[in-house]
Parts: C-alpha cells; sequence; structure tokens
C-alpha cells in the first residue's frame, strides 16, 4: 500500500522521486504514464498523493488529473504537477482539476518533503 504515487514517463525521474521519498520513510508507488496512474489509484486506496508529469504519452497528467476528480469521483486525493511546463494556461486547467501545487524540474527534494509528508499525514 503506498501513500505516494510518482507518475512519469521518464525512468530516471521516477527513480530519482521515488528513490528520494523511499529514503526519507514514505511509501512509493510508480506509473509511466497517466492511464497507468490511473489503473493504479483505482487499485489502492491508501494513495494520499499524486506527483506527475504533465507531458507524457498515452494520457497527460493534466488528463489524468481531471479523470480522478471526474471519473473516479476521488476529490480526496492531493495532486503536485511536477514538470518543466510553466505555462499559465496550464496551470490554470490545473488548477481548475484541483491541483495544489506545481513544481518545476528539476526535482529538489528536500525543499518539499516536508509539504508531500503532511499531505500523505506521516
Amino acid at each position: 500500500m503506498a501513500q505516494i504515487l510518482v507518475v512519469d514517463d521518464s525512468s530516471t525521474v521516477r527513480a530519482e522521486v521515488g528513490d528520494f521519498l523511499k529514503k526519507n520513510g514514505l511509501d512509493v508507488a510508480l506509473a509511466v504514464d497517466g492511464r497507468d496512474g490511473l489503473t493504479k489509484l483505482k487499485s489502492d486506496p491508501s494513495i494520499k498523493l499524486v506527483v506527475s508529469d504533465v507531458n507524457m504519452p498515452n494520457m497527460d497528467g493534466l488528463t489524468m488529473a481531471e479523470k480522478i476528480r471526474s471519473e473516479l469521483g476521488n476529490a480526496a486525493v492531493n495532486i503536485i504537477m511536477l514538470t518543466t511546463e510553466n505555462s499559465p494556461i496550464m496551470k490554470e486547467r490545473g488548477k481548475a482539476a484541483g491541483i495544489k501545487g506545481w513544481i518545476v524540474k528539476p526535482f529538489k527534494g528536500d525543499a518539499v518533503l516536508a509539504t508531500f509528508k503532511k499531505l500523505v499525514g506521516a
């Protein structure tokens, strides 16, 4: 059972973020794109936080966030975008989908660890 789901099509980013969070005592699941992320979220109700890239094949992170809220009816899970995108239009779309935060890569784990722990109740 995971507390955090890391969704990114880059295996390097998935490993970097996942390993950092595990090293700091958090349970982590990994997904390769938005479609995989939705599947993992459906099957693991213990996930409290989704950390997702925006640009991915099959399903992008913003579409996944919208589907988490609409199709899954999950308003409780916290969603943070971790991306190279900094477009105000994308940020507005994310805000409308209930995204709690927008982090521009590169990932700086120490800067967000306390926030992530708070969001999962750890």
